[in-house]
């Protein structure tokens, strides 16, 4: 295991090494989790609430650390990177998180503009006039009316802020983007914007996602390679379709039946 080297930018993987997670004596968030995760690939994780997946995410991101096991970035070890302020700041404009939680994506007491024009300063170390024009080729890029960003958070519907806070994830450029519930709070008409403004993004710039989920349709709809957990531990995984036509687990195959239930009527 590689402890010393250099990140690099474009990181090609983020692979979980048998990782455990325990909070306090009786709580195990994760049993024995192995999976990796590859840039320029959309992977879902889906799974009931308490299942582990967004345990999973923020260790990705580096939020939350194994109780065992290991998290590896291109072999190197992420706790030892984070441990280091240089690859931390490196890191973080690699990996970015989008939470469901949209509230404390913003400062109450400032324009968005200025939320997401602040990595861009702080990680990419642009000027002002450099950060607002990325701001503009975001927002742009997103289909996000110009005018939101001139708006205070609280002016704001919770999809427009959705759709805010991932163009404040994207404006650094990461090359891997976490989606922890992204969609889940929002109705759905928002949420079909949302998930066709990602496949398209993801598509066109190559980028890694990891797609957080309890809703099997919309984690289909979008990534390439599925991880379904179930009481912590990693019960099915594989290509995303694959998966869908030869379930391996119980709790996998009840969520197939239920979207092919949703797909016929949707059809």
């Amino acid at each position: 295991m590689k402890t010393s080297g250099v990140l690099k930018q474009t990181v090609t993987t983020v692979e979980l090494v048998d990782v455990e997670k325990r909070y306090g004596k009786s709580v195990m968030a994760l049993r024995g989790v192995s999976a990796v995760v590859r840039s320029g690939v959309a992977t879902g994780i889906v799974g009931e609430s308490g299942s582990g997946k967004s345990t999973l995410g923020r260790m990705i991101v580096g939020l939350s650390t194994p109780t065992s096991g290991s998290v590896l970035v291109d072999g190197n070890d992420l706790g030892e990177l984070l441990s280091w302020r240089t690859r931390r700041a490196e890191y973080l404009r690699t990996v970015q998180l989008v939470a469901q939680d949209t509230t404390n994506t913003f400062d109450p007491r400032h324009k968005v503009r200025d939320s997401i024009r602040r990595p861009a300063q702080i990680l990419r170390g642009l000027d002002r006039p450099a950060a607002d024009a990325e701001v503009e080729e975001i927002t742009a890029e997103l289909g996000i009316d110009p005018e939101l960003v001139d708006r205070y958070p609280g002016q704001l519907s919770g999809g427009q802020r959705q759709r805010l806070s991932i163009a404040r994830a994207l404006i650094v450029k990461p090359k891997l983007l976490v989606c922890d519930e992204a969609v889940s709070a929002l109705d759905i008409s928002a949420q079909a914007v949302v998930l066709n403004l990602l496949k398209r993004y993801v598509t066109v710039h190559s980028l890694g996602m990891v797609f957080i989920s309890h809703g099997l349709p919309a984690t289909a709809f979008i990534t390439e390679e599925l991880l379904v957990m179930k009481s912590g531990r990693l019960v099915d995984a594989g290509r995303t379709a694959e998966v869908l036509r030869h379930p391996q687990h119980p709790y996998t195959q009840q969520l197939v039946d239920s979207y092919r239930r949703i797909d016929s009527l949707a059809g």
